[in-house]
């Protein structure tokens, strides 16, 4: 589908400087931009690209100056990167347009089904499922008994929701990710065997979620898991029983939750940061890639880095050090043997 620079000005705002009238009929990054692709410019160290790119359109912040000349048509904007964001949304609509229940799909009885459901080969929809309007079920997903889920979600292949499962709207669940899987409880027996506790529990993803591919979120013991409106979770990340994260936090790769901790609203974590179990974090904490968390963060925008994580100017600070262990350890050493000596001579 082909889109001239006119259409998509209109679609987020913009305004053009160039040819209104050139057409762009895919996408690409501005520093391998082709003829009828568009492009955006939001980081400036990519600004020198703009000069050379290929690209037909480039969408550009209002405070951008150019000290050379543009080939390209311009469209500015307040956001350049929310803008282009907002296309792709719109571009990745078109590619995606699905509607109908495959013949070999299975659903459920008692199981209602909303306007312009696709369901594809292979999936599996339980009994007593409420499925609402524009969801997407695609091939080899599973959806257990009395699940529901929310207008407009999409459910990529290979994902799984065990029964119970409770998915707001406008949510993504990607491919192979688990929802409703049990918690990690065992009681420990005089044998030094371990005793299953059984999960009787569900999970609530509420509206605009993300969940990444291979991401595992586990049911409670008992009441819910519960993951706020407009989190976002990367690939490979576990989250455990009876955990609650808050709205709009966001998590990158390998991280992991305990059972029963409660993240604020508005949070930021980097890849493998470790969370221990029965704490809290305050709203708005940032955590660097790789810190262990393992007592309450009860100071609402702290910034930590670390195992165990401390907050990120001590620990830049004492950074500077850890490079030098080895010679101040030998430099101890040396004032060791000095005052020894000095000790035996008197």
């Amino acid at each position: 589908m082909k889109f001239t620079a006119g259409q998509i000005a209109a679609l987020i705002s913009g305004s053009i400087e160039g040819n209104p009238d050139v057409v762009v009929s895919n996408v690409s990054r501005i520093e391998e931009g082709q003829p009828e692709t568009l492009s955006f410019l939001a980081n400036p160290k990519y600004t020198p690209y703009i000069y050379t790119t290929l690209s037909s359109i480039v969408i550009v912040n209002n405070d951008f100056v150019p000290d050379q000349p543009v080939t390209a048509t311009l469209i500015r904007v307040e956001d350049a990167y929310s803008a282009f964001a907002k296309l792709l949304e719109v571009y990745q609509q078109f590619q995606s347009v699905k509607t109908g229940v495959s013949s070999l799909a299975f659903v459920g009885s008692e199981t209602a089904l909303g306007d312009d459901v696709y369901v594809g080969e292979f999936a599996f929809v339980g009994e007593k499922c409420q499925i609402g309007d524009g969801v997407k079920i695609y091939p080899q997903s599973y959806i257990g008994d009395q699940c529901t889920i929310g207008d407009g979600t999409i459910v990529y292949p290979g994902a799984k929701l065990y029964a119970g499962t409770q998915v707001g709207k406008g949510c993504i669940l990607h491919a192979g990710c688990v929802i409703g899987s049990d918690g990690f409880g065992f009681a420990p027996q005089q044998d030094q065997q371990y005793k299953k506790v059984p999960q009787t529990g569900i999970v609530i993803l509420e509206d605009y979620v993300e969940i990444g591919a291979n991401t595992t979120i586990d049911r409670a013991t008992l009441g819910s898991t519960l993951i706020r409106k407009g989190v976002k979770l990367d690939n490979l990340i576990q989250i455990a029983h009876n955990v609650e994260i808050g709205e709009n936090t966001v998590m990158a790769a390998q991280t992991g939750v305990s059972g029963s901790t409660k993240i604020g609203s508005n949070c930021m974590f980097g890849g493998q940061v470790g969370l221990a179990g029965h704490i809290t974090i305050a709203n708005g904490v940032k955590l660097a890639a790789q810190s262990g968390i393992g007592s309450s963060v009860k100071d609402a925008d702290a910034i930590l880095m670390g195992s165990p994580a401390i907050p990120i100017g001590d620990y830049k600070r004492a950074s500077v050090h850890f490079k030098r262990l080895d010679q101040m350890a030998k430099k101890i050493q040396e004032l060791e043997t000095k005052l020894n000596s000095l000790t035996k001579s008197e």
